[in-house]
């Protein structure tokens, strides 16, 4: 049986060729190594046939590690870039990581208020091209972004996006019922998703994660077919 990882990062400690992010050291690189190659030798012998890569934060804007392993492997993965989401024509840049392999953004509030963190020009000008070139706009974010990202939808209804790790709810400790039916609410934007993943840092954060099985039944329920 063939499945899909749909959330997997990869670094690599040559960082002579692929350079951390300002603010970034090695120290920060947990554990030290985890190739392209070290994360199909995981896949490959469970089943794992294909991978949507995840741009990992010690590299910031450059994608570069990502797009080569994309490229390495045609056909295996595709991926998730992060960009300058205050840039002006952000657009420019997707459409051109679109043609290498690209099929969504990972956006986030950053310092912005949660209330208005998708107010600037440059997210916009996004969440505008993610409709029009089929581009997903995967929000890493909790709970109180949700109502911004609700007029977003409204604004771009052919806009594809995802929200990971279902939205973090249970990062606390503690699984709140409203954070989960604020989450559940979102299913009227017919093009929202939820990663249900993230588990190891969710409710209790052991395993084997039953805590989250309610939550994750009632998602199920409010995205599934």
């Amino acid at each position: 049986m063939n499945y899909i990882d749909a959330h997997s990062h990869i670094w690599t400690p040559d960082t002579g060729h692929y350079p951390l992010a300002p603010g970034f050291r090695r120290a920060n690189m947990e554990p030290a190594s985890f190739t392209v190659q070290e994360l199909l030798d995981q896949a490959k012998p469970v089943g794992v046939n294909r991978v949507v890569l995840i741009q990992m934060s010690f590299y910031g804007h450059d994608n570069s590690y990502m797009l080569d392993a994309i490229k390495m492997y045609p056909g295996t993965f595709s991926g998730v870039a992060v960009i300058d989401q205050n840039a002006m024509h952000p657009e420019n840049e997707m459409k051109a990581l679109k043609a290498k392999g690209v099929r969504g953004f990972r956006i986030y509030p950053k310092d912005m208020p949660f209330e208005r963190w998708l107010d600037g020009e440059g997210l916009q000008a996004m969440f505008k091209a993610g409709g029009e070139e089929k581009l997903n706009m995967c929000c890493l974010i909790d709970t109180n972004a949700l109502p911004a990202l609700s007029k977003a939808c409204q604004k771009f209804p052919d806009t594809p996006v995802v929200i990971d790790h279902l939205c973090r709810i249970g990062v606390s400790g503690k699984i709140e019922p409203a954070e989960v039916k604020a989450l559940c609410d979102m299913a009227k934007h017919k093009k929202v998703t939820v990663k249900v993943s993230a588990f190891y840092a969710l409710g209790k954060k052991k395993p084997p994660y039953l805590d989250l099985g309610l939550m994750i039944k009632q998602v199920y329920d409010a995205f599934g077919p």
